[in-house]
């Protein structure tokens, strides 16, 4: 498997993560594209990590 299948879950993780928080997002009182931004990143990161330390 290696690192394309961490790539893969993470890159999973990210659109799962971001459209969730676009759906959810309301932004009245912060800008949402630097929250999306900040979720992309954690989540990648989350899946990324969580399929390569579990092996």
């Amino acid at each position: 498997m290696g690192l394309k299948h961490d790539f893969i879950n993470g890159v999973i993780s990210l659109v799962i993560g971001v459209a969730i928080t676009k759906l959810t997002a309301s932004g009245d009182e912060y800008d949402t594209t630097d929250v999306l931004l900040a979720v992309a990143i954690t989540s990648f990161f989350s899946g990324f990590f969580t399929s390569y330390f579990a092996k």
